[in-house]
Order: C-alpha cells, then sequence, then structure tokens
C-alpha cells in the first residue's frame, strides 16, 4: 500500500488546529478529509472510504470514544490515533480498550504526529519489517494467525484487535523466554510510562483469558523483568 494512497480521516473540532494538520498531513503524502465533529465524521467515514483515523477525543455531537466504537463496528482493523488533551490514565486506558492503535496528548509537535502516524503504518505492512515476517504460530493447540489477527482453537475463533495482536506476536517471537516490558510498551505503545503499564496488564490480562482453553498455555510474569508465553509438554500430555 503506498502512502499516497492511504487516506486519514481527521476528526478535530478546532479549526485552526485541524487546518495546520490536514494542509501538514496531505504535504508529507496523505490525502486528508478534515470534519469538525464527530457526527460529521461518521457520516464522511459511511460515505466515504478511508484507511486511517486521527480523532480528537473532545468534540461537540459525538465525542472520539463514541466515534471510535461506531467506526470500529464497520471495520475493526482501521488504525486509529486518538488526539486528547487528557492525560487521565482511565482515559487513556479507555481508548486503548476500545482498540485505538495509539494517542497524542495535545500539545504535540508535528514531526512527533508524523512518526507516530509512520510507526503505526508499518505495523500494518510487515512485509517491510523483518522482524515481523513470520505471520503464522501454533501455541499449544491454538493457532495464531497475526495477518488476520486470529487466535483460533477446535475451531473457535477469537478476533484479536491490534494491540492485543501486536502483543501476542511480540510473545509469540520471544516464546520460552521473557519478553522485556519496557521494550514490549515502547514498541507498541511508544513509551514505557506508568500509564502505558497499566494499559499493557489490561491487555495481558484479556490474552490470559483468551489462552484459557489450554491448560499446557502459560502466560507468566516474570517479576521485575516482563513476560513469558510458555506451553508445558506435561499439561499437554495429560
Amino acid at each position: 500500500m503506498n502512502k499516497q494512497n492511504v487516506k486519514v480521516l481527521l476528526a478535530e473540532d478546532d479549526s485552526n488546529l485541524g487546518t495546520i494538520l490536514k494542509a501538514y498531513l496531505e504535504a508529507k503524502g496523505f490525502p486528508t478529509t478534515l470534519c469538525v465533529d464527530g457526527q460529521e465524521a461518521y457520516d464522511k467515514y459511511l460515505k466515504e472510504s478511508f484507511d486511517f483515523c486521527i480523532l480528537d477525543v473532545m468534540m461537540p455531537i459525538k465525542d472520539g470514544f463514541t466515534l471510535a466504537k461506531e467506526i470500529r463496528k464497520v471495520d475493526k482493523k482501521i488504525p486509529i490515533l486518538f488526539l486528547t488533551a487528557k492525560t487521565m490514565q482511565e482515559d487513556i486506558i479507555e481508548g486503548l480498550k476500545i482498540g485505538a492503535d495509539d494517542y497524542l496528548t495535545k500539545p504535540f509537535s508535528m514531526e512527533e504526529l508524523l512518526l507516530r502516524i509512520n510507526a503505526i503504518y508499518r505495523r500494518y505492512a510487515p512485509e517491510g519489517d523483518k522482524t515481523m515476517q513470520k505471520t503464522y504460530f501454533h501455541i499449544g493447540k491454538y493457532t495464531f494467525d497475526f495477518s488476520r489477527q486470529l487466535l483460533t482453537i477446535n475451531g473457535k475463533q477469537q478476533k484479536l484487535t491490534s494491540k492485543e495482536a501486536q502483543l501476542l506476536k511480540m510473545l509469540c517471537d520471544n516464546a520460552n523466554d521473557v519478553l522485556d516490558r519496557s521494550h514490549a510498551l515502547k514498541q507498541i505503545w511508544f513509551d514505557d510510562n506508568y500509564f502505558n503499564a497499566r494499559s499493557m496488564d489490561v491487555y495481558i490480562a484479556k490474552l490470559r483469558k483468551y489462552l484459557k482453553d489450554d491448560p499446557s498455555v502459560e502466560l507468566m510474569n516474570v517479576h521485575g523483568k516482563g513476560f513469558k508465553l510458555v506451553v508445558n509438554d506435561d499439561k499437554k500430555a495429560e
């Protein structure tokens, strides 16, 4: 997918900031549609085809969280980046639970915005990243298709969010070894701060729940270090 073909839906109620962001993104090769409230953005989303969403959290008529939930009902995989003036842990985790790929806290630099967009863009183009070439894994009785974000056991399928899939892939890439907590946070959340660490704990708990149907599979906490995904052959044989 060529960058020039990546159409961006930008929802930002501050018209000055929105105009600046739109001009900057288009100068960097991203065709961008600007909407000034959540309802306008949702209407545009339904009428046109977009590849990337940048959503302000605090907007009139329909806020960014509500908009993201409605977009996710239509397309579970479209990348979503939140823009927020909020720094409360609950707000950040709420956005990540919805399935957002990342968030930026205002004020931010244009360079940081571009870095975040490109980082998310690379996740959705894994063929260009040597560290992400393997996309299919066996985890005990489970199969995990990273490219489709799908975890399957005995015909039962669990669709993963993008962050769930990224985290599980890192665990699979490091199977039976410790996945360093700080490294995972910087790779997926771009920062190993407290709020992101708490958010990752939520995702680890969700992955543990998804993997509970095979007792041979264990997602371990390694105190002070990180996490380890292991398959216990003894339990598997029972």
